[in-house]
């Protein structure tokens, strides 16, 4: 058991709070029951579990636990109650953190896109707002998300834990402008749809096509010049109040769930 919170071990961990340590090691940090089940049911790289045999008083912690346990390649770290707590965001931690490989897939790879919904973001910059729209995204069932240009890294613990354990069930995908044209004419059947508070379309009186990709702007800038050039249609959200702008989180949200419903209706119909 690691009873210290010097241990070079535990500060190499630690290390993977902040962007540049995940970049060095490519991996991550997922603690809590429901990211680390959800990482294991999602068959996810992982390369450690660390637990506190004081604080894991879970039953289905423990189940975990002993699933990983025999698995190759998987280290076990037991640490002690203080020790945990100095790598924990969660203000009750549950005891179970994993360290885990990040997974970035070639977008160059995706061709021949049928059906199905696409998101991209434009330089998205609050892992909240990143982690939240991963978990909309499976809640619709997107088959994938694709950051474009410097966007947050979805791994950030703040993400990570927004997202619920979607990080694990949405493919990422990072590219930039030229790489999100080519992909779209490795796709020829996608619908590209922008959005943008001055277009003339309401996002609620259109029909959307399938496949789809979705793309939305920056949380200050909206969607630039250029990725309006790639949008087939550009539509907006209507707002009756004051505030001329909605947070990107809860956008995305309005416009996939409008998407999905009527995706939905088609294939009941």
């Amino acid at each position: 058991m690691i009873t210290s919170t010097s241990n070079p071990h535990i500060k190499a961990i630690r290390k993977l709070a902040d962007p540049k340590g995940r970049a060095v090691a490519g991996t991550f940090l997922a603690e809590g029951l429901r990211v680390v089940g959800q990482a294991l049911d999602s068959d996810a790289d992982i390369r450690e579990v660390i637990f506190s045999e004081e604080l894991l008083v879970s039953n289905y912690g423990r189940d975990i636990l002993r699933i990983l346990t025999p698995k190759p390649g998987v280290e076990i770290t037991e640490v002690n109650r203080e020790v945990f707590e100095s790598l924990a965001r969660k203000e009750k931690p549950q005891g179970i953190a994993a360290v885990i490989r990040q997974s970035w897939l070639p977008l160059t790879d995706i061709s021949g896109v049928k059906n199905g919904i696409w998101v991209a973001l434009e330089a998205v910059q609050n892992p909240g707002n990143l982690g939240t729209i991963l978990r909309t995204c499976d809640a619709v069932g997107a088959k994938g998300l694709i950051l474009l240009d410097h966007s947050t890294d979805p791994y950030d613990p703040a993400a990570v834990k927004a997202s619920m354990g979607a990080i694990f069930t949405i493919p990422v995908f990072k590219t930039d402008l030229e790489g999100l044209r080519h992909f779209l004419q490795q796709n020829p059947a996608m619908f590209t749809i922008g959005t943008s508070d001055k277009a003339y379309q309401d996002s609620f009186e259109y029909d959307y096509p399938n496949p789809l990709l979705l793309l939305m702007g920056s949380e200050r800038e909206g969607l630039s010049a250029s990725y309006q050039e790639l949008s087939r249609k550009m539509l907006r959200i209507p707002m009756e109040g004051e505030n001329d702008s909605l947070n990107l989180s809860v956008a995305t949200g309005i416009m996939l769930y409008q998407i999905y419903n009527q995706h939905r209706k088609v294939e009941k119909s």
